[in-house]
């Protein structure tokens, strides 16, 4: 049963990111921000999609960590993007 569930898990990311690959590309707006930006949104998606309700297995106790790590590297992207609007003499 955890095998069946880890595995919708997998594939429902990787649908994801497939999903992004193809979108960006045919809006044509693929960059390596974007794509993280979106595919960190799916993983939260699925994520939360695919909770069991009662117990929580091992595995997804360590999602807790590539959460964690994904929403540093997209507070480094926002902060970057936000010092490359304002003007040389703010910051």
């Amino acid at each position: 049963m955890a095998t069946r569930r880890r595995q919708r898990f997998i594939y429902g990311q990787t649908a994801w990111m497939l999903a992004t690959i193809v979108g960006l590309a045919l809006l044509g707006s693929l960059s390596l921000e974007l794509f993280f930006v979106v595919s960190l949104i799916g993983f939260l998606i699925v994520t939360e999609l695919t909770a069991p309700f009662s117990v929580t297995p091992r595995w997804r106790a360590r999602l807790r960590w590539i959460v964690l790590v994904g929403l540093l590297g997209f507070g480094y992207i926002v902060v970057r993007r936000i010092l490359e609007i304002l003007p040389e003499g703010v910051v």
